[in-house]
């Protein structure tokens, strides 16, 4: 079942990637070897990038069976995303971003005022993967959950794009497109969106920066997610397996480049969903984003039977990531 392949591929990638970031890849292979953490660290605890994805997917379960709407689902996130900013659970650095943003809405301000308009941070897009597991869906309904979920934390027009990227392409591998057809799909996804601004999801949200209209609003973030799939390109060109991925994509701490380096690290191993988390948890820089975002793109593309076995039942929260994986497909049944 590739839904569930996604969401633990994502817990997956975060918990190899745990410890090993704010390390130099010079630390990492020296403490795990040549390649990195090789196996889920005991107790396999995960970060906060597999809280809020859970966050974002039981959600979607809540609401399953019926429409889904910025006037729905805007409420659902924010109460969940408050429960996490208030559990004890959430002690494994969250995201500064996160965390002002869940604070606004706590104190009951309008998710709009809540967001932090100037943040592109990689929590936009770590925690979007559940959306792209959405089946029956239509694709304007698709991008605004993305970017509604990524804004209601993270205001700046790139977290919005990247994030809408990351939910497609998890999508895309989920319905069988070759990892190699990847990257100019995002491509034509991004040109296409330029100038879309989804007004029902995201209501005046553009109104907080300094552009002069809503479509100039997002042409900024979308021409950054262009930017950074250049140099996806130009990486894959390369083909260089040993270097550390974030030299060519970027260290991940903003939405873009965890994007970028995420799908580096699946794309230099498309059919090895281990080797592919094994890579992202072996960087200089945000190495859990990268690691949970790899892993969730490769657990779409390759199913759950494509990790090693005993992972499943080790994993933190394997119950709940079981729910919602089950709850996903229940409901994609039922629309069937």
């Amino acid at each position: 079942m590739t839904v569930a392949g996604s969401l633990f591929g994502l817990a997956y990638g975060d918990a190899l990637g745990k410890d090993t970031e704010f390390a130099s890849v010079a630390e990492i292979q020296r403490r795990y070897g040549p390649k990195g953490p090789a196996d889920l660290p005991e107790p396999a605890l995960v970060t906060d990038d597999t809280q809020m994805a859970l966050a974002v997917g039981e959600g979607l379960v809540e609401v399953s069976g019926g429409p889904l709407t910025a006037d729905i689902l805007a409420p659902v996130w924010s109460r969940r995303f408050v429960e996490w900013a208030h559990s004890p659970d959430n002690n494994r650095a969250p995201g500064t971003t996160c965390l002002r943003a869940c604070a606004g809405l706590s104190e009951g301000k309008p998710w709009v005022e809540a967001s932090q308009a100037g943040s592109k941070g990689c929590g936009a897009n770590m925690r979007v993967t559940p959306v792209g597991l959405v089946a029956g869906i239509s694709s304007s309904t698709r991008a605004g959950a993305a970017q509604l979920q990524a804004a209601l934390t993270h205001g700046h027009p790139t977290g919005l794009a990247a994030s809408e990227l990351t939910a497609y392409a998890t999508w895309w591998l989920l319905g069988g497109l070759r990892p190699e057809d990847l990257p100019g799909a995002l491509r034509a996804r991004a040109e296409e969106q330029r100038e879309v601004y989804h007004y029902g999801w995201l209501g005046d949200l553009w109104k907080r920066a300094r552009d002069g209209s809503a479509e100039s609003f997002m042409v900024r973030g979308w021409d950054e997610c262009l930017g950074v799939l250049d140099r996806l390109e130009a990486a894959l060109r390369l083909g260089d397996r040993e270097s550390d991925p974030c030299g060519l994509t970027g260290e991940g701490w903003i939405a873009e480049e965890a994007l970028a380096t995420a799908l580096l690290c699946f794309l230099l191993f498309p059919d090895d969903p281990p080797a592919a988390v094994r890579r992202g948890a072996t960087t200089s820089g945000d190495s859990d984003s990268i690691a949970a975002l790899a892993g969730a793109f490769a657990g779409a593309a390759y199913g759950i039977d494509a990790f090693p076995a005993g992972w499943r039942s080790r994993i933190e929260y394997a119950d709940r990531l079981e729910a919602v994986a089950t709850g996903l497909a229940a409901s994609a049944e039922r629309l069937a």
